[in-house]
Protein backbone atom coordinates (compact mmCIF):
# COMPACT_ATOMS: atom_id res chain seq x y z
CA UNK A 1 0.00 0.00 0.00
CA UNK A 2 1.18 3.29 -0.94
CA UNK A 3 2.06 5.95 1.45
CA UNK A 4 -1.07 8.09 0.34
CA UNK A 5 -3.14 5.13 1.28
CA UNK A 6 -1.37 4.85 4.61
CA UNK A 7 -2.16 8.02 5.75
CA UNK A 8 -5.35 8.57 8.04
CA UNK A 9 -7.95 9.46 6.49
CA UNK A 10 -10.99 11.52 7.78
CA UNK A 11 -13.76 10.55 5.91
CA UNK A 12 -15.75 13.39 7.53
CA UNK A 13 -13.60 16.31 6.63
CA UNK A 14 -13.04 15.16 2.74
CA UNK A 15 -17.13 14.89 2.63
CA UNK A 16 -17.19 18.40 4.34
CA UNK A 17 -13.81 19.76 1.73
CA UNK A 18 -15.92 18.45 -1.52
CA UNK A 19 -18.91 20.30 -0.27
CA UNK A 20 -20.88 17.28 0.51
CA UNK A 21 -21.61 17.89 4.23
CA UNK A 22 -22.28 21.04 6.31
CA UNK A 23 -20.13 21.17 9.21
CA UNK A 24 -23.59 21.24 11.31
CA UNK A 25 -24.22 17.74 9.39
CA UNK A 26 -20.97 16.06 9.97
CA UNK A 27 -21.65 17.15 13.67
CA UNK A 28 -24.51 15.75 13.92
CA UNK A 29 -23.38 12.63 11.95
CA UNK A 30 -20.31 11.97 14.79
CA UNK A 31 -22.76 12.60 17.21
CA UNK A 32 -25.50 9.62 16.34
CA UNK A 33 -21.77 7.28 15.79
CA UNK A 34 -20.67 8.14 19.50
CA UNK A 35 -24.02 6.96 20.12
CA UNK A 36 -24.42 4.25 18.30
CA UNK A 37 -21.00 3.07 18.00
CA UNK A 38 -21.37 2.35 14.26
CA UNK A 39 -18.57 3.50 11.54
CA UNK A 40 -19.07 7.13 10.02
CA UNK A 41 -19.92 5.73 6.68
CA UNK A 42 -22.68 3.50 7.99
CA UNK A 43 -24.28 6.47 9.51
CA UNK A 44 -23.81 9.39 6.89
CA UNK A 45 -25.90 6.97 4.28
CA UNK A 46 -28.40 5.53 7.28
CA UNK A 47 -29.23 9.19 7.72
CA UNK A 48 -29.62 9.86 3.77
CA UNK A 49 -27.02 12.72 3.64
CA UNK A 50 -24.75 10.72 1.54
CA UNK A 51 -25.31 8.58 -1.04
CA UNK A 52 -23.56 5.34 -0.61
CA UNK A 53 -22.08 5.31 -4.13
CA UNK A 54 -21.27 8.83 -4.42
CA UNK A 55 -19.24 7.88 -0.49
CA UNK A 56 -17.24 5.00 -2.16
CA UNK A 57 -16.08 7.07 -5.15
CA UNK A 58 -14.70 9.65 -3.16
CA UNK A 59 -13.40 7.36 -0.80
CA UNK A 60 -11.73 5.67 -3.47
CA UNK A 61 -10.43 8.72 -5.44
CA UNK A 62 -9.10 10.18 -2.34
CA UNK A 63 -7.26 6.90 -1.21
CA UNK A 64 -6.44 6.70 -4.95
CA UNK A 65 -7.61 2.27 -5.28
CA UNK A 66 -10.50 1.25 -7.53
CA UNK A 67 -13.86 0.74 -6.57
CA UNK A 68 -15.26 -2.63 -7.70
CA UNK A 69 -18.57 -3.73 -7.85
CA UNK A 70 -17.81 -7.36 -6.47
CA UNK A 71 -21.25 -8.92 -7.52
CA UNK A 72 -19.87 -8.80 -11.14
CA UNK A 73 -16.58 -10.92 -10.27
CA UNK A 74 -16.70 -14.51 -11.13
CA UNK A 75 -14.72 -15.65 -8.10
CA UNK A 76 -12.08 -18.32 -7.47
CA UNK A 77 -13.13 -20.46 -4.66
CA UNK A 78 -9.21 -21.59 -4.08
CA UNK A 79 -7.90 -17.95 -4.28
CA UNK A 80 -10.99 -16.46 -2.06
CA UNK A 81 -10.07 -18.99 0.65
CA UNK A 82 -6.08 -18.52 1.14
CA UNK A 83 -7.96 -16.24 3.77
CA UNK A 84 -10.20 -18.02 6.32
CA UNK A 85 -13.85 -17.28 6.60
CA UNK A 86 -12.73 -15.71 10.22
CA UNK A 87 -10.41 -13.10 9.24
CA UNK A 88 -12.30 -12.48 6.25
CA UNK A 89 -15.98 -11.53 8.16
CA UNK A 90 -13.88 -10.08 10.83
CA UNK A 91 -11.77 -7.81 8.77
CA UNK A 92 -14.75 -7.10 6.22
CA UNK A 93 -12.44 -8.23 3.60
CA UNK A 94 -12.07 -10.67 0.31
CA UNK A 95 -9.55 -12.10 -1.81
CA UNK A 96 -10.51 -11.24 -4.94
CA UNK A 97 -7.70 -12.13 -7.06
CA UNK A 98 -4.16 -13.39 -6.87
CA UNK A 99 -1.02 -12.89 -9.70
CA UNK A 100 2.56 -12.37 -10.04
CA UNK A 101 2.18 -9.21 -8.74
CA UNK A 102 0.55 -10.50 -5.47
CA UNK A 103 -3.19 -10.79 -3.88
CA UNK A 104 -5.98 -8.35 -5.13
CA UNK A 105 -7.98 -7.29 -1.86
CA UNK A 106 -11.79 -5.97 -1.90
CA UNK A 107 -12.50 -4.27 1.90
CA UNK A 108 -15.08 -2.42 2.87
CA UNK A 109 -13.10 -0.16 4.98
CA UNK A 110 -9.89 0.30 3.21
CA UNK A 111 -8.66 2.94 5.99
CA UNK A 112 -8.85 0.44 8.66
CA UNK A 113 -4.66 0.32 8.99
CA UNK A 114 -5.11 -2.35 11.13
CA UNK A 115 -6.86 -5.18 9.75
CA UNK A 116 -4.76 -3.94 6.86
CA UNK A 117 -1.09 -5.36 8.97
CA UNK A 118 -3.04 -8.18 9.92
CA UNK A 119 -3.77 -9.17 6.33
CA UNK A 120 -0.43 -8.65 5.53
CA UNK A 121 1.00 -10.64 8.12
CA UNK A 122 -1.30 -13.16 7.76
CA UNK A 123 -1.08 -13.79 3.73
CA UNK A 124 2.49 -13.04 3.35
CA UNK A 125 2.34 -11.87 -0.29
CA UNK A 126 2.15 -7.80 -1.89
CA UNK A 127 -1.16 -6.46 -1.39
CA UNK A 128 -3.54 -4.55 -3.41
CA UNK A 129 -6.43 -3.05 -2.00
CA UNK A 130 -9.83 -2.42 -3.68
CA UNK A 131 -13.31 -0.75 -2.00
CA UNK A 132 -15.71 -2.82 -2.13
CA UNK A 133 -19.63 -2.11 -0.45
CA UNK A 134 -20.00 -3.63 2.61
CA UNK A 135 -23.37 -5.34 2.04
CA UNK A 136 -22.19 -7.04 -1.55
CA UNK A 137 -18.99 -7.98 0.12
CA UNK A 138 -21.04 -9.86 2.97
CA UNK A 139 -23.64 -11.67 0.99
CA UNK A 140 -20.38 -12.97 -1.27
CA UNK A 141 -18.85 -14.07 1.25
CA UNK A 142 -22.69 -16.37 2.40
CA UNK A 143 -22.05 -18.01 -1.13
CA UNK A 144 -18.09 -18.01 -1.52
CA UNK A 145 -17.39 -19.66 2.04
CA UNK A 146 -19.76 -22.63 1.28
CA UNK A 147 -19.28 -26.25 3.46
CA UNK A 148 -18.48 -28.11 0.67
CA UNK A 149 -14.74 -28.76 1.98
CA UNK A 150 -15.79 -28.81 5.61
CA UNK A 151 -18.31 -31.72 4.50
CA UNK A 152 -15.58 -33.41 2.89
CA UNK A 153 -13.49 -33.04 5.88
CA UNK A 154 -16.00 -34.47 8.18
CA UNK A 155 -16.85 -37.25 6.52
CA UNK A 156 -12.90 -38.52 5.95
CA UNK A 157 -12.75 -38.23 10.20
CA UNK A 158 -16.17 -39.95 10.10
CA UNK A 159 -14.68 -42.88 7.69
CA UNK A 160 -11.17 -42.88 10.00
CA UNK A 161 -12.94 -43.10 13.04
CA UNK A 162 -15.10 -46.03 11.66
CA UNK A 163 -12.64 -47.52 9.69
CA UNK A 164 -11.26 -50.29 13.03
CA UNK A 165 -14.94 -51.97 13.12
CA UNK A 166 -18.90 -51.80 12.76
CA UNK A 167 -21.03 -48.61 13.72
CA UNK A 168 -21.34 -49.09 17.32
CA UNK A 169 -25.18 -48.24 17.56
CA UNK A 170 -25.31 -47.91 21.30
CA UNK A 171 -22.72 -45.65 21.54
CA UNK A 172 -23.90 -43.44 18.73
CA UNK A 173 -27.24 -43.16 20.38
CA UNK A 174 -25.87 -42.28 23.79
CA UNK A 175 -23.59 -39.62 21.97
CA UNK A 176 -26.27 -38.30 20.33
CA UNK A 177 -25.93 -34.92 22.34
CA UNK A 178 -22.25 -34.20 21.75
CA UNK A 179 -21.78 -32.05 19.06
CA UNK A 180 -17.96 -32.75 19.22
CA UNK A 181 -19.31 -35.92 17.21
CA UNK A 182 -17.60 -36.19 13.75
CA UNK A 183 -20.88 -37.41 12.22
CA UNK A 184 -23.51 -34.99 13.97
CA UNK A 185 -20.56 -32.34 12.94
CA UNK A 186 -21.05 -33.58 9.29
CA UNK A 187 -25.12 -33.11 9.57
CA UNK A 188 -24.95 -29.65 10.70
CA UNK A 189 -22.57 -28.86 7.88
CA UNK A 190 -24.86 -30.15 5.58
CA UNK A 191 -28.28 -28.47 6.56
CA UNK A 192 -25.74 -25.02 6.92
CA UNK A 193 -24.67 -25.40 3.27
CA UNK A 194 -27.91 -26.62 2.22
CA UNK A 195 -29.96 -23.17 3.80
CA UNK A 196 -27.28 -21.31 2.64
CA UNK A 197 -27.88 -21.97 -1.22
CA UNK A 198 -31.56 -22.09 -0.63
CA UNK A 199 -32.37 -26.27 -0.99
CA UNK A 200 -35.35 -27.61 -1.03
CA UNK A 201 -34.19 -30.94 -0.92
CA UNK A 202 -31.10 -32.52 0.41
CA UNK A 203 -30.16 -36.45 -1.49
CA UNK A 204 -27.59 -38.72 0.45
CA UNK A 205 -26.96 -41.88 -2.35
CA UNK A 206 -24.60 -44.49 -2.03
CA UNK A 207 -22.78 -45.80 -4.73
CA UNK A 208 -20.13 -48.81 -4.71
CA UNK A 209 -17.37 -46.72 -3.67
CA UNK A 210 -18.79 -43.09 -3.16
CA UNK A 211 -21.30 -40.99 -0.93
CA UNK A 212 -23.07 -38.87 -3.09
CA UNK A 213 -24.56 -35.25 -0.96
CA UNK A 214 -26.99 -33.87 -3.73
CA UNK A 215 -29.11 -30.79 -3.08
CA UNK A 216 -32.08 -29.65 -5.32
CA UNK A 217 -31.88 -25.15 -5.71
CA UNK A 218 -34.09 -24.01 -8.49
CA UNK A 219 -35.44 -27.12 -9.12
CA UNK A 220 -32.05 -28.36 -10.09
CA UNK A 221 -29.36 -30.93 -8.47
CA UNK A 222 -25.76 -30.11 -7.35
CA UNK A 223 -24.20 -32.43 -6.42
CA UNK A 224 -21.26 -33.10 -4.51
CA UNK A 225 -19.19 -36.42 -3.61
CA UNK A 226 -17.37 -38.13 -0.63
CA UNK A 227 -15.35 -40.91 -0.98
CA UNK A 228 -16.17 -44.21 0.97
CA UNK A 229 -19.26 -46.17 1.57
CA UNK A 230 -19.14 -46.31 5.38
CA UNK A 231 -19.64 -42.58 5.70
CA UNK A 232 -23.24 -43.41 4.28
CA UNK A 233 -24.30 -45.99 7.26
CA UNK A 234 -22.98 -43.87 9.87
CA UNK A 235 -25.08 -40.70 8.37
CA UNK A 236 -28.24 -42.81 7.61
CA UNK A 237 -28.65 -44.52 11.08
CA UNK A 238 -27.96 -40.96 12.78
CA UNK A 239 -31.01 -39.40 10.25
CA UNK A 240 -32.80 -42.18 11.27
CA UNK A 241 -32.29 -42.00 15.09
CA UNK A 242 -33.04 -38.22 14.74
CA UNK A 243 -36.03 -38.67 12.87
CA UNK A 244 -37.05 -42.06 15.21
CA UNK A 245 -37.05 -44.57 12.28
CA UNK A 246 -35.97 -48.12 13.42
CA UNK A 247 -32.62 -48.27 12.16
CA UNK A 248 -32.13 -51.95 12.15
CA UNK A 249 -34.52 -52.49 9.20
CA UNK A 250 -32.84 -51.40 6.32
CA UNK A 251 -34.85 -53.62 3.82
CA UNK A 252 -37.96 -51.69 3.64
CA UNK A 253 -38.30 -47.68 3.03
CA UNK A 254 -38.99 -45.95 6.26
CA UNK A 255 -40.52 -42.18 6.49
CA UNK A 256 -40.13 -39.60 9.18
CA UNK A 257 -39.73 -36.47 10.09
CA UNK A 258 -37.88 -33.66 12.42
CA UNK A 259 -37.77 -30.68 13.80
CA UNK A 260 -33.95 -28.82 13.32
CA UNK A 261 -32.84 -25.29 14.00
CA UNK A 262 -30.11 -23.87 11.73
CA UNK A 263 -29.12 -20.49 12.33
CA UNK A 264 -32.19 -18.64 12.80
CA UNK A 265 -34.25 -20.42 10.50
CA UNK A 266 -36.43 -23.47 11.99
CA UNK A 267 -36.53 -26.45 9.41
CA UNK A 268 -39.01 -28.48 9.34
CA UNK A 269 -37.55 -31.88 7.68
CA UNK A 270 -39.46 -34.72 6.06
CA UNK A 271 -37.12 -38.04 5.58
CA UNK A 272 -38.03 -40.75 3.28
CA UNK A 273 -35.52 -43.79 3.20
CA UNK A 274 -35.09 -46.29 0.28
CA UNK A 275 -32.85 -49.52 0.61
CA UNK A 276 -30.91 -49.76 -2.31
CA UNK A 277 -27.85 -51.72 -4.21
CA UNK A 278 -25.54 -50.07 -1.92
CA UNK A 279 -27.38 -49.42 0.61
CA UNK A 280 -29.97 -46.89 1.92
CA UNK A 281 -30.76 -43.78 -0.24
CA UNK A 282 -31.73 -40.53 1.90
CA UNK A 283 -34.33 -37.88 0.55
CA UNK A 284 -34.70 -35.25 3.50
CA UNK A 285 -37.57 -32.39 1.83
CA UNK A 286 -36.41 -29.08 3.73
CA UNK A 287 -39.57 -26.83 5.17
CA UNK A 288 -38.72 -23.14 6.54
CA UNK A 289 -41.07 -23.19 9.22
CA UNK A 290 -39.27 -19.58 10.40
CA UNK A 291 -40.62 -18.08 6.80
CA UNK A 292 -43.89 -16.31 6.64
CA UNK A 293 -46.21 -17.15 4.38
CA UNK A 294 -46.64 -15.98 0.28
CA UNK A 295 -49.27 -13.78 0.81
CA UNK A 296 -51.47 -13.62 -2.74
CA UNK A 297 -49.93 -10.53 -4.17
CA UNK A 298 -46.56 -11.84 -3.91
CA UNK A 299 -47.69 -14.88 -6.15
CA UNK A 300 -46.87 -13.36 -9.34
CA UNK A 301 -50.30 -13.77 -10.83
CA UNK A 302 -51.17 -10.71 -12.97
CA UNK A 303 -53.35 -8.42 -11.90
CA UNK A 304 -56.53 -9.36 -13.64
CA UNK A 305 -55.77 -12.70 -12.63
CA UNK A 306 -55.66 -12.52 -9.18
CA UNK A 307 -58.66 -10.53 -8.93
CA UNK A 308 -60.24 -13.58 -10.75
CA UNK A 309 -58.81 -15.83 -8.46
CA UNK A 310 -59.80 -13.53 -4.93
CA UNK A 311 -63.36 -13.90 -6.19
CA UNK A 312 -63.15 -17.34 -6.42
CA UNK A 313 -61.91 -18.15 -3.26
CA UNK A 314 -64.26 -15.57 -1.78
CA UNK A 315 -67.53 -18.10 -2.46
CA UNK A 316 -69.31 -20.03 0.17
CA UNK A 317 -69.17 -23.31 -1.61
CA UNK A 318 -67.75 -24.94 -4.86
CA UNK A 319 -64.63 -26.88 -5.74
CA UNK A 320 -60.98 -24.98 -6.89
CA UNK A 321 -58.43 -27.51 -8.11
CA UNK A 322 -54.58 -26.77 -9.01
CA UNK A 323 -52.92 -28.75 -10.96
CA UNK A 324 -49.26 -29.29 -12.10
CA UNK A 325 -46.83 -31.61 -11.41
CA UNK A 326 -44.86 -32.17 -8.58
CA UNK A 327 -42.32 -29.42 -7.00
CA UNK A 328 -44.09 -26.36 -9.54
CA UNK A 329 -45.77 -24.74 -6.43
CA UNK A 330 -49.31 -26.11 -6.15
CA UNK A 331 -48.79 -25.85 -2.22
CA UNK A 332 -47.61 -22.22 -2.24
CA UNK A 333 -50.24 -20.85 -3.79
CA UNK A 334 -53.15 -23.47 -2.02
CA UNK A 335 -51.70 -22.15 1.17
CA UNK A 336 -51.74 -18.31 0.23
CA UNK A 337 -55.65 -18.69 -0.20
CA UNK A 338 -55.71 -20.40 3.50
CA UNK A 339 -53.68 -17.41 5.00
CA UNK A 340 -55.83 -15.01 2.88
CA UNK A 341 -58.97 -16.73 4.40
CA UNK A 342 -57.94 -17.68 7.79
CA UNK A 343 -60.50 -15.19 10.27
CA UNK A 344 -61.99 -15.90 13.26
CA UNK A 345 -65.56 -16.76 11.22
CA UNK A 346 -64.09 -19.08 9.16
CA UNK A 347 -63.71 -22.83 9.77
CA UNK A 348 -60.65 -24.56 8.03
CA UNK A 349 -60.23 -27.50 7.92
CA UNK A 350 -56.46 -29.80 6.04
CA UNK A 351 -56.68 -33.48 4.76
CA UNK A 352 -52.88 -33.42 3.96
CA UNK A 353 -50.25 -35.74 3.53
CA UNK A 354 -47.60 -35.02 4.83
CA UNK A 355 -48.54 -31.36 6.22
CA UNK A 356 -46.06 -29.07 5.58
CA UNK A 357 -46.71 -25.96 6.97
CA UNK A 358 -48.29 -25.12 10.54
CA UNK A 359 -50.91 -22.81 10.25
CA UNK A 360 -52.63 -21.31 13.52
CA UNK A 361 -56.47 -21.37 13.85
CA UNK A 362 -56.80 -23.95 11.07
CA UNK A 363 -56.92 -27.60 12.10
CA UNK A 364 -55.00 -29.73 9.97
CA UNK A 365 -55.15 -33.31 10.01
CA UNK A 366 -52.03 -36.03 8.87
CA UNK A 367 -52.98 -39.18 7.02
CA UNK A 368 -51.81 -42.10 8.01
CA UNK A 369 -52.77 -45.02 5.72
CA UNK A 370 -51.24 -47.54 8.30
CA UNK A 371 -54.25 -47.11 10.99
CA UNK A 372 -56.40 -46.98 7.68
CA UNK A 373 -56.55 -42.70 8.17
CA UNK A 374 -56.91 -42.08 4.60
CA UNK A 375 -58.11 -39.34 2.90
CA UNK A 376 -61.48 -40.27 2.36
CA UNK A 377 -61.87 -41.51 5.67
CA UNK A 378 -60.81 -38.12 7.32
CA UNK A 379 -62.78 -36.17 4.76
CA UNK A 380 -65.56 -38.52 6.03
CA UNK A 381 -65.16 -36.89 9.26
CA UNK A 382 -64.19 -33.76 8.30
CA UNK A 383 -68.03 -32.67 6.89
CA UNK A 384 -68.95 -33.33 10.21
CA UNK A 385 -66.74 -31.27 11.58
CA UNK A 386 -69.14 -28.35 10.47
CA UNK A 387 -66.09 -26.80 7.88
CA UNK A 388 -66.56 -23.72 6.00
CA UNK A 389 -63.53 -24.34 3.72
CA UNK A 390 -61.91 -28.12 3.08
CA UNK A 391 -58.25 -28.64 2.35
CA UNK A 392 -57.98 -31.87 0.68
CA UNK A 393 -53.89 -32.67 0.20
CA UNK A 394 -54.67 -34.51 -2.96
CA UNK A 395 -57.23 -36.06 -5.05
CA UNK A 396 -55.95 -39.50 -5.20
CA UNK A 397 -58.58 -41.77 -6.20
CA UNK A 398 -62.53 -42.38 -6.99
CA UNK A 399 -63.94 -42.03 -3.23
CA UNK A 400 -61.67 -39.15 -2.57
CA UNK A 401 -62.53 -37.29 -5.60
CA UNK A 402 -66.86 -38.21 -4.94
CA UNK A 403 -66.57 -36.87 -1.43
CA UNK A 404 -64.70 -33.88 -2.18
CA UNK A 405 -67.43 -33.07 -4.88
CA UNK A 406 -70.46 -33.92 -2.84
CA UNK A 407 -68.52 -31.45 -0.33
CA UNK A 408 -68.52 -29.05 -2.12
CA UNK A 409 -72.08 -29.02 -4.01
CA UNK A 410 -73.22 -29.02 -0.31
CA UNK A 411 -72.21 -25.73 1.09
CA UNK A 412 -68.45 -25.90 1.52
CA UNK A 413 -65.76 -24.63 -0.17
CA UNK A 414 -63.52 -27.34 -0.96
CA UNK A 415 -59.40 -26.99 -2.06
CA UNK A 416 -57.13 -29.45 -3.71
CA UNK A 417 -54.49 -30.80 -5.91
CA UNK A 418 -53.91 -33.05 -8.89
CA UNK A 419 -51.53 -33.51 -11.36
CA UNK A 420 -52.53 -32.99 -14.67
CA UNK A 421 -50.37 -31.01 -17.59
CA UNK A 422 -52.79 -28.00 -17.92
CA UNK A 423 -56.05 -27.15 -17.18
CA UNK A 424 -58.24 -28.30 -19.46
CA UNK A 425 -56.57 -31.60 -19.02
CA UNK A 426 -57.73 -31.79 -15.20
CA UNK A 427 -61.25 -32.66 -16.96
CA UNK A 428 -59.85 -35.36 -18.25
CA UNK A 429 -58.37 -36.78 -15.35
CA UNK A 430 -61.06 -36.57 -13.53
CA UNK A 431 -63.85 -38.35 -15.62
CA UNK A 432 -60.77 -41.02 -16.10
CA UNK A 433 -61.46 -41.52 -12.15
CA UNK A 434 -64.41 -42.42 -12.35
CA UNK A 435 -66.26 -38.80 -11.04
CA UNK A 436 -69.81 -38.28 -12.75
CA UNK A 437 -69.62 -35.40 -15.73
CA UNK A 438 -72.82 -33.91 -14.24
CA UNK A 439 -71.11 -33.87 -10.73
CA UNK A 440 -68.30 -32.10 -11.59
CA UNK A 441 -70.27 -29.34 -13.90
CA UNK A 442 -72.48 -28.61 -10.54
CA UNK A 443 -69.24 -28.68 -7.84
CA UNK A 444 -66.14 -27.62 -10.11
CA UNK A 445 -66.08 -23.46 -10.06
CA UNK A 446 -62.46 -23.05 -11.03
CA UNK A 447 -59.16 -24.68 -12.09
CA UNK A 448 -55.96 -23.34 -11.71
CA UNK A 449 -52.63 -24.70 -13.55
CA UNK A 450 -48.91 -23.60 -12.51
CA UNK A 451 -45.02 -24.11 -13.20
CA UNK A 452 -42.17 -22.78 -11.50
CA UNK A 453 -39.14 -20.98 -14.35
CA UNK A 454 -36.24 -20.02 -13.12
CA UNK A 455 -35.12 -16.32 -13.06
CA UNK A 456 -31.76 -15.74 -15.06
CA UNK A 457 -29.45 -14.16 -11.98
CA UNK A 458 -29.43 -10.46 -11.53
CA UNK A 459 -25.46 -10.67 -11.11
CA UNK A 460 -24.48 -11.90 -14.81
CA UNK A 461 -27.56 -11.45 -17.10
CA UNK A 462 -26.64 -9.96 -20.29
CA UNK A 463 -29.06 -9.54 -23.55
CA UNK A 464 -29.07 -12.05 -25.95
CA UNK A 465 -30.51 -13.67 -29.48
CA UNK A 466 -32.49 -16.53 -29.46
CA UNK A 467 -31.82 -19.32 -32.00
CA UNK A 468 -33.67 -20.18 -35.21
CA UNK A 469 -35.26 -22.62 -32.61
CA UNK A 470 -36.39 -20.35 -29.82
CA UNK A 471 -37.82 -18.00 -32.88
CA UNK A 472 -39.81 -19.88 -34.02
CA UNK A 473 -41.49 -20.89 -30.76
CA UNK A 474 -41.68 -17.54 -30.00
CA UNK A 475 -43.08 -16.52 -33.41
CA UNK A 476 -45.88 -19.60 -32.94
CA UNK A 477 -47.43 -17.85 -29.63
CA UNK A 478 -47.32 -14.03 -30.66
CA UNK A 479 -47.14 -11.54 -33.75
CA UNK A 480 -43.36 -10.64 -34.86
CA UNK A 481 -43.53 -7.38 -34.18
CA UNK A 482 -43.89 -8.12 -30.23
CA UNK A 483 -40.96 -10.55 -30.40
CA UNK A 484 -39.02 -7.91 -31.60
CA UNK A 485 -39.47 -5.90 -28.79
CA UNK A 486 -38.41 -8.36 -26.35
CA UNK A 487 -35.91 -7.93 -23.71
CA UNK A 488 -33.60 -11.34 -24.38
CA UNK A 489 -31.56 -12.31 -21.22
CA UNK A 490 -29.48 -15.08 -20.36
CA UNK A 491 -26.73 -15.60 -17.37
CA UNK A 492 -23.48 -16.18 -18.57
CA UNK A 493 -22.71 -17.76 -14.84
CA UNK A 494 -21.45 -16.26 -11.96
CA UNK A 495 -20.46 -16.89 -7.95
CA UNK A 496 -23.89 -15.68 -6.84
CA UNK A 497 -25.51 -18.48 -8.96
CA UNK A 498 -22.92 -21.42 -9.03
CA UNK A 499 -21.88 -20.79 -12.66
CA UNK A 500 -25.88 -21.94 -13.31
CA UNK A 501 -27.06 -18.54 -14.81
CA UNK A 502 -29.99 -18.40 -13.31
CA UNK A 503 -30.84 -17.84 -9.55
CA UNK A 504 -34.84 -17.62 -7.86
CA UNK A 505 -37.61 -18.76 -9.37
CA UNK A 506 -41.19 -17.10 -10.71
CA UNK A 507 -44.17 -18.98 -11.00
CA UNK A 508 -46.03 -19.11 -13.95
CA UNK A 509 -49.96 -19.30 -13.97
CA UNK A 510 -53.74 -19.81 -16.09
CA UNK A 511 -56.78 -19.68 -14.47
CA UNK A 512 -59.82 -21.77 -15.86
CA UNK A 513 -63.13 -20.32 -14.60
CA UNK A 514 -66.23 -22.65 -14.89
CA UNK A 515 -68.80 -20.99 -16.73
CA UNK A 516 -72.09 -22.38 -18.84
CA UNK A 517 -70.55 -23.15 -21.70
CA UNK A 518 -67.96 -25.28 -19.87
CA UNK A 519 -70.32 -26.75 -17.59
CA UNK A 520 -72.48 -28.09 -20.18
CA UNK A 521 -69.63 -29.67 -21.83
CA UNK A 522 -68.40 -31.22 -19.07
CA UNK A 523 -72.12 -32.34 -17.96
CA UNK A 524 -72.08 -34.37 -21.33
CA UNK A 525 -68.83 -35.68 -20.29
CA UNK A 526 -67.02 -34.24 -23.71
CA UNK A 527 -64.02 -33.76 -23.01
CA UNK A 528 -62.82 -32.84 -26.64
CA UNK A 529 -65.33 -30.09 -26.90
CA UNK A 530 -64.58 -28.93 -23.49
CA UNK A 531 -60.93 -28.44 -24.89
CA UNK A 532 -61.99 -26.88 -28.12
CA UNK A 533 -64.29 -24.14 -26.00
CA UNK A 534 -60.56 -23.20 -23.61
CA UNK A 535 -58.67 -22.70 -26.86
CA UNK A 536 -61.59 -20.40 -28.79
CA UNK A 537 -61.91 -18.45 -24.94
CA UNK A 538 -60.94 -15.02 -25.98
CA UNK A 539 -58.06 -13.30 -23.02
CA UNK A 540 -57.19 -17.05 -21.39
CA UNK A 541 -53.64 -17.12 -20.98
CA UNK A 542 -52.08 -20.59 -21.12
CA UNK A 543 -48.97 -21.42 -19.11
CA UNK A 544 -46.75 -20.85 -22.59
CA UNK A 545 -48.39 -17.07 -22.57
CA UNK A 546 -47.68 -16.35 -19.32
CA UNK A 547 -43.57 -17.93 -20.19
CA UNK A 548 -43.66 -15.96 -22.89
CA UNK A 549 -44.62 -12.84 -20.72
CA UNK A 550 -41.48 -13.63 -18.71
CA UNK A 551 -39.27 -14.34 -21.14
CA UNK A 552 -40.35 -10.45 -22.54
CA UNK A 553 -39.16 -8.86 -19.62
CA UNK A 554 -35.85 -10.68 -19.58
CA UNK A 555 -37.06 -12.23 -16.33
CA UNK A 556 -36.00 -15.70 -17.54
CA UNK A 557 -34.31 -16.95 -20.56
CA UNK A 558 -36.24 -18.61 -23.59
CA UNK A 559 -34.51 -22.09 -23.40
CA UNK A 560 -36.10 -22.09 -19.59
CA UNK A 561 -39.65 -20.95 -20.98
CA UNK A 562 -39.27 -23.47 -23.77
CA UNK A 563 -37.94 -26.54 -21.29
CA UNK A 564 -40.75 -25.78 -18.44
CA UNK A 565 -43.82 -25.49 -21.17
CA UNK A 566 -42.46 -28.22 -23.70
CA UNK A 567 -45.42 -31.09 -23.94
CA UNK A 568 -47.91 -28.59 -22.01
CA UNK A 569 -50.37 -28.86 -25.48
CA UNK A 570 -49.66 -32.68 -26.24
CA UNK A 571 -53.71 -34.47 -25.65
CA UNK A 572 -54.23 -36.84 -22.79
CA UNK A 573 -55.97 -40.19 -23.63
CA UNK A 574 -59.35 -39.72 -24.59
CA UNK A 575 -61.95 -40.58 -22.04
CA UNK A 576 -65.28 -41.92 -23.71
CA UNK A 577 -68.24 -39.92 -24.01
CA UNK A 578 -70.85 -40.62 -21.74
CA UNK A 579 -74.55 -40.05 -22.50
CA UNK A 580 -75.83 -37.25 -21.96
CA UNK A 581 -77.34 -35.96 -18.46
CA UNK A 582 -80.94 -34.34 -17.87
CA UNK A 583 -81.33 -31.60 -15.44
CA UNK A 584 -83.72 -33.68 -13.65
CA UNK A 585 -81.02 -36.41 -12.98
CA UNK A 586 -78.63 -33.56 -11.69
CA UNK A 587 -81.91 -32.54 -9.52
CA UNK A 588 -82.07 -35.93 -8.07
CA UNK A 589 -78.35 -36.39 -7.23
CA UNK A 590 -78.30 -33.02 -5.74
CA UNK A 591 -81.28 -34.07 -3.36
CA UNK A 592 -79.07 -37.51 -2.52
CA UNK A 593 -76.07 -35.49 -1.44
CA UNK A 594 -78.32 -32.87 0.64
CA UNK A 595 -79.89 -36.24 2.15
CA UNK A 596 -76.82 -38.25 2.81
CA UNK A 597 -75.15 -34.56 4.52
CA UNK A 598 -78.10 -34.29 6.75
CA UNK A 599 -78.16 -38.11 7.66
CA UNK A 600 -74.43 -37.61 8.56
Amino acid sequence: MSDVRRKKVRLGELLVEQKLLTTEQLQGALDEQKRSGRKLGRVLTDMGLVREEKLHELLAANLQIPFIDVRQLTLDHQTVRLLPEVQARRFRALVLQSDARGLLIGMADPTDLMAYDELSARLKQPLRIALVKEADLLKTMDVVYRRTDEIASIAQEVREELHQGDIDLELLSADEQSPDAPVIRLIQSMFQDAVQVRASDLHIEPGENVLRVRQRVDGVLQEQKIDGRRVASALVTRLKLMSGLDIAEKRLPQDGRFSLKVKDKVLDVRISTMPTQHGESVVMRLLDQSGSLMTLDKLGMAPTMLARFVELIARSAGMVLVTGPTGSGKTTTLYSALSHLNQPDTKIITVEDPVEYRLDRINQVQVNTKISLDFARVLRTTLRQDPDVILVGEMRDRETVDIGLRAAITGHLVFSTLHTMNAAATIHRLLDMGAAGYMIAAALHGIIAQRLVRRVCDNCAQPTEPSPQQRAWLSALTEPARVAKMNFQMGVGCTYCNLTGYRGRAAIYELLQIDRSLADAIRRGDSQEFANIVRQREGFTTLADAAMDLVATGVTSVAEAMSVTSGLDDDEPAVPKIEAVSQDDVDSLLNEALHAERVS
